[in-house]
């Protein structure tokens, strides 16, 4: 029996709880029915991607290439910016219903790449443009074109052109059912050296503002090491968990914010709290240094490393989000082995499933057809 295959007996014996994280995160959830509140079934226009970055969801939240808990209650996932775009990217953009030639459409390139049925291992592909991402045109050149003509990619605005962007790639390799290992590497596909800002976050879902009787989770600064940052994470129901930002091979900063609608900027209103959900994109983008908490509370977390990528070069970062302290050093040796034995652990479990007649190019077809089946369990 394989690793994975014990792992999938110990759940139907409920024994583990390996399927409690995996990747219930959706990549996109603005602009849907599930966030359609409005008095008349207006989904498509109701949440727009403009108000995603700075209004708070109710029935679920959305990140880049993110995991959640089962019944996410806190998330984890990718920010990113190239130092053009007017916002972070945290999400996937794309037309609605009412703006696409061919109705909605994602316009970005991502690739679910790997997965364990447990999510024990998982891997996915998000492709960055250096250049700035063209929104505005994307929306009014495809509103424009009839039913009958091409659409506009993203491709075919020319963001891509001399392969000017990076290939961000994100690996989570679970230790235990709550620990979570987190490996991005940033390869930088061009023939220049770039900067990106890289900002994993770390967020609860706001359960608070629709509920008075919920209790309201904290997320905090516990402690700064040389070699890292730790951050708590409470909640009445999820208990305590802890995130480690590595801080060795590249520095970051710790932002906190609360994830809470920005009143003012969206309607014109008074904001009930000072810090909102947009403030590390105010901070980031706009150097606006008032719009984080300097106390460092919050219910939103993000981890801003600027990183300096050598043309052709790779660049990596790593974090753990664990419900306990690890017996070890969060990034020593261990680290390094447990991502190794879980990459080749999901390797022996596809190998037994797979025919073995079949060439091994369709094996890795079969493979990531099944990473994207299993990637897509979104909430």
């Amino acid at each position: 029996m394989t690793a994975e295959r014990q792992r999938l007996q110990d759940i139907a014996e409920h024994q583990t709880a390996w399927k409690l994280w995996g990747p219930y995160l959706s990549d996109r959830q603005w602009g849907t029915v599930r966030e359609d509140y409005s008095p008349a079934g207006e989904a498509w226009d109701y949440f727009s991607h403009d108000q995603s970055h700075a209004r708070a969801y109710r029935w679920g939240e959305d990140g880049l290439l993110g995991i959640s808990d089962e019944k996410q209650r806190l998330c984890f996932s990718l920010a990113l910016w190239n130092g053009r775009d007017p916002v972070l990217k945290e999400r996937l953009f794309g037309l609605t219903g009412n703006q696409g030639n061919h109705g909605e459409d994602v316009k970005e390139y991502y690739f679910y790449l790997d997965s364990t049925p447990t999510h024990s291992y998982l891997k996915a592909l998000y492709k960055y443009p250096q250049a700035e991402y063209p929104y505005k045109r994307l929306v009014e050149e495809n509103q424009q074109r009839g039913r009958h003509a091409h659409e506009l990619e993203l491709l075919d605005t020319g963001v891509f052109d001399d392969n000017r962007y990076f290939d961000v790639f994100i690996e989570y390799a679970k230790a235990s059912p709550q620990d979570m290992l987190i490996q991005i590497s940033i390869a930088n596909r061009s023939s220049e050296s770039k900067t990106i800002h890289v900002l994993p976050h770390l967020w609860f879902r706001n359960t608070w503002a629709w509920d008075e009787e919920s209790t309201k989770p904290k997320l905090s600064l516990a402690q700064k090491q040389d070699a890292y940052y730790e951050i708590a994470a409470t909640h009445a129901e999820l208990g305590e968990y802890r995130l480690y930002c590595d801080r060795q091979s590249h520095d970051c900063t710790p932002l906190f914010t609360e994830n809470e609608s920005n009143y003012q900027h969206l309607f014109g209103t008074e904001n009930p709290t000072k810090y909102v959900k947009d403030a590390v994109h105010r901070y980031v983008i706009h150097d606006d240094d008032e719009a984080v908490n300097p106390e460092r509370v919050g219910t939103k977390y993000a981890a801003h490393y600027a990183i300096e990528v050598p043309a052709g070069e790779t660049r990596q970062i790593k974090l753990r989000l664990c419900d306990r302290l690890p017996q070890a050093a969060p990034f020593g040796s261990e680290f390094e082995q447990i991502v190794s034995d879980r990459i080749r652990e999901a390797d022996e479990f596809y190998q037994k499933i797979s025919p073995f007649s079949m060439p091994e190019e369709q094996r890795h077809v079969q493979r990531q057809a099944f990473a994207g089946l299993l990637w897509t369990k979104q909430y």
